[in-house]
């Protein structure tokens, strides 16, 4: 079966509960005559993709919970969330800037995570909608979990035929860092139908940054020929992730940041997955200098979603296009320092389709 023609997109909001102290949590639905897309303000979380097989069976391709309740547990597994100030690891939660040093708490034995232990995540952010989608917006005061400055974080996303867009801009009224991102879970053969393991990936990158034991770059930029790392050409995502290799021992599996090849700045193909089984494909681009591709090797089975599955291992894959983990104290690798009077711009493209 074709896919859809492209209709006139939709979007509509309800408010899908309340968190603690109260304050309600909308929810959009946008629609276009491809895929149907769920984003919530409660961490501008993407919350839902439903996207069709070759055949035309609509499925949910993202990971998620069936009720607001679930996504305020924390710790969580970031299901969805746009994560801040710094997406990914700071090393011991300290970075330097302009000769004073900061210090984020952990949330790690040893590390930073994700903005510490509370991230953008846990916050309502304020929406409107805008055409074809809805933007989000937060402001981070001035010291939020250690950070310098009163930033103001926006987030859009859009929906075109079978694209979400993913916008992202900031400013700030003192000298910071920031790296935000999307830490959505895809299965691509629909969030309830086992791990993804069978489904084969490619990433546009020559290179990669190695860690050490506590996941942090070494700041080496590293070629990925003749490693398992290697997805210069598709390949099952299971099909080496076992292999006796160092990097994959440290990270119990994909867990790296790889260095997108062409220019930053400008949007170009991230990586592209494929599901053999049900003939889904997604497509990444992004402008941003780096994708963390994750295979979901922390998931434990301790959180159930949709139609009552445990996520357990392997479950889904991230691909969190970002600056590099831990860049504020790599000053070779590009900055994300933002300064008064900048405006930091970012996008990031999902587009789902099907092979035959």
């Amino acid at each position: 079966m074709a896919i859809p023609a492209i209709a006139k997109g939709e979007t509509k909001m309800s408010i899908w509960g309340k968190t603690a102290d109260g304050t309600p949590v909308p929810i959009y639905t946008l629609t276009s005559g491809q895929i149907e897309v769920r984003v919530m303000a409660y961490g501008a979380h993407l919350v839902s993709v439903k996207a069709p097989d070759r055949t035309g069976k609509m499925a949910d391709v993202v990971l998620g919970y069936d009720s607001l309740a679930t996504y305020l547990i924390t710790p969580n597994p970031y299901l969805g969330a746009i994560v801040g100030r710094y997406g990914n690891r700071i090393a011991g939660g300290k970075f330097t800037l302009d000769g004073k040093t900061y210090q984020v708490p952990l949330n790690e034995p040893t590390n930073a995570l994700h903005g510490g232990p509370k991230g953008f995540d846990q916050y309502v952010w304020q929406s409107h909608e805008v055409p074809d989608g809805v933007e989000f917006t937060l402001v981070s005061p001035d010291g939020d979990m250690g950070f310098p400055g009163t930033l103001t974080a926006k987030v859009r996303y859009t929906l075109t035929g079978g694209t979400l867009r993913i916008d992202y801009s900031a400013t700030t009224d003192k000298p910071t860092v920031l790296n935000l991102t999307n830490h959505a879970y895809y299965n691509l053969h629909g969030d309830d139908a086992g791990n993804v393991l069978d489904q084969r990936i490619e990433i546009n990158a020559d290179r990669f940054t190695p860690v050490n034991k506590s996941l942090i770059p070494t700041g080496e930029l590293a070629p990925v020929a003749g490693t398992p790392v290697d997805f210069l050409k598709p390949e099952a995502i299971g099909a080496r992730i076992d292999a006796d290799n160092e990097q994959l021992k440290i990270a119990g599996g994909y867990d790296f940041n790889w260095v997108v090849n062409s220019k930053p700045g400008t949007l170009r193909v991230a990586a592209v997955v494929t599901d053999p089984v049900s003939g889904r494909k997604l497509t990444v681009e992004t402008t941003e200098p780096g994708v963390q591709f994750y295979s979901g090797n922390f998931l434990t089975g301790a959180f159930t979603g949709r139609h009552g599955v445990k996520y357990e291992k392997h479950a889904g894959f991230c691909l969190e296009t970002q600056h590099f983990p831990d860049s504020p104290n790599h000053p070779d690798f590009p900055s994300t320092v933002l300064r008064p009077g900048e405006t930091m711009h970012s996008t990031t493209t999902l587009t789902f389709g099907v092979v035959k």
